[in-house]
């Protein structure tokens, strides 16, 4: 190939390598034969702190009373189960259980409308009893 004719790329531009990275790369091929390292454990990150048990407490508090707000929840998994937890971890829990706060809203709602329901024919029954 002629250099004065056209310039050369380097190989690492085109990969978005930087050259320590690369060199890591190699030496790690040449000593395993493999570009990746083995996890030194096949359980990698922090554990898990709920089981399915406090999963299912979890799913139970939200279905008795879905506008419990993320810390009172917290509060209740303290209190009842004994796992202290951030907020965060009931909101990511809740979150892979496919319960999102749209669906929380709607039941909510769909619980306070039957609230009320029961409390006007209550109270319509009320007023018929005095007016007899």
């Amino acid at each position: 190939m002629n250099k004065g004719s056209q310039t050369q790329q380097d190989p690492l531009d085109c990969v978005g390598f930087s050259r320590v990275t690369f060199y890591r790369i190699k030496k790690l091929y040449n000593e395993t034969g493999d570009v990746v390292t083995e996890p030194s454990s096949q359980y990698t990150g922090r554990p898990c702190v709920f089981n399915l048990q406090d999963l299912h407490y979890l799913l139970e508090l939200i279905r008795h009373r879905p506008d419990w707000f993320l810390d009172e929840l917290t509060t209740l998994m303290r209190h009842n189960r004994y796992i202290s937890v951030h907020y965060s971890t009931i909101h990511r829990e809740l979150s892979q259980a496919g319960i999102s706060f749209e669906k929380l809203r709607k039941i909510a709602k769909k619980r306070n409308e039957d609230v009320r329901v029961d409390f006007k024919r209550q109270m319509a029954q009320s007023v018929q009893v005095v007016h007899r």
